[in-house]
């Protein structure tokens, strides 16, 4: 898999997802995109950031099929170094705490941006791969300025490529 779809490397009980987009923006305009909860609101979900290494994160996904106290996502941030990182833990019910870092490089007059999201499970960070995805191509689509993909049909979208793509392998 490309970095764009996402790579996940299992070792032992715990997995990493890791995405890579290359987008058409400066650093700061991403950098904005993903910390400032008004915009952060418009492709992920309510957000509050304390901004601040040792501060705290708190957001509400919009999109996924559940009852907001599944969805709510809490944690400490463990590196803020704008406009380059931003690391913070990943406290979920559904799933094993781990923790998520944006990464952000200059690429040209664009911008390189590698997701990162380490510590669960093999079967929870297959589960999420498609719905990061998905949620990352909101976040292209709200910094071109176009309509955002509705998140449950992209996810479904993405499960079917990558079936279809196994099925092709067989």
């Amino acid at each position: 898999m490309t970095g764009r779809e996402g790579r996940l490397s299992v070792s032992g009980d715990r997995a990493v997802l890791t995405f890579e987009r290359r987008l058409p923006y400066p650093v700061e305009v991403v950098w904005s995109a993903i910390t400032d909860p008004d915009e952060r609101a418009q492709w992920f979900g309510e957000t509050s950031i304390d901004a601040r290494e040792g501060g705290t994160i708190d957001m509400v996904a919009t999109g996924p099929p559940l009852p907001v106290e599944k969805k709510r996502m809490t944690g400490r941030i463990l590196v803020w170094d704008p406009p380059r990182v931003l690391e913070h833990e990943w406290t979920q019910a559904i799933v094993e705490d781990s923790v998520v870092r944006y990464e952000l490089h200059a690429d040209g007059e664009g911008t390189l941006l590698r997701f990162i999201h380490r510590g669960l499970g093999p079967r929870n960070a297959t589960g999420f791969r498609a719905g990061t995805h998905a949620f990352l191509d909101r976040l292209e689509a709200y910094l071109a300025g176009d309509e955002l993909p509705d998140w449950a049909i992209r996810r479904q979208e993405i499960v079917r490529a990558h079936q279809a793509r196994e099925e092709q392998k067989q």
